[in-house]
C-alpha cells in the first residue's frame, strides 16, 4: 500500500494532466461537451483512478460526453502514464459528479426555509401572548417571608 500523501499527489497530477489534455483539443470527438474535471481519487495501491467530472448541458449532452470519455480512456491513460512516469499506469474510470445537482437541491431547500421564516416573522409582528403578560406570581413586599 502506498503512502496516502503519494496517492493524493498522484491524484492531483492525474487531474491536471487529464484536464489539460481535454482542454488542448487532443481528443477530437464531436460528442465531447464542456467538461470540467472536479476530482480524482486513486486507490491505495495506485492501480486505479476514478475521475469525477461535470458537464455543462442537459442529460443528452451528458450521455454523449460520457460515451466520448469512455472511448478516449486509452489515449488519456497513455498520456497519464507518460506524464506521471509510473511503472504501472493506473486504470482510469470516469464518473459523473453529482455534486452540482445536490448543491442545487440544497440551495432550493435553504431558499424555501428562508421564505417560511419570513412568513413566520410577518405573522409574529402583530401577535400577542395568549395568557397574562406577566404569568408569574409576585410576592408582596409587606408579606413576611416564611
Amino acid at each position: 500500500m502506498a503512502d496516502p500523501t503519494r496517492a493524493r499527489r498522484l491524484a492531483d497530477r492525474i487531474r491536471t494532466v487529464v484536464a489539460q489534455t481535454l482542454n488542448s483539443g487532443r481528443i477530437k470527438d464531436p460528442r465531447l461537451g464542456f467538461v470540467t474535471v472536479t476530482d480524482v481519487r486513486v486507490t491505495g495501491d495506485l492501480q486505479h483512478a476514478t475521475i469525477f467530472y461535470t458537464v455543462y448541458g442537459d442529460a443528452e449532452e451528458r450521455e454523449a460526453t460520457a460515451a466520448a470519455l469512455a472511448s478516449a480512456i486509452g489515449v488519456l491513460r497513455s498520456v497519464v502514464g507518460k506524464a506521471t512516469g509510473l511503472r504501472l499506469t493506473p486504470t482510469i474510470e470516469f464518473m459523473l459528479d453529482e455534486l452540482p445537482e445536490g448543491a442545487s437541491h440544497m440551495e432550493e431547500a435553504i431558499q424555501q426555509a428562508q421564505q417560511r421564516d419570513a412568513a413566520l416573522a410577518a405573522q409574529a409582528i402583530g401577535a400577542e401572548y395568549a395568557g397574562d403578560p406577566d404569568p408569574y406570581r409576585h410576592r408582596e413586599e409587606d408579606e413576611p417571608a416564611d
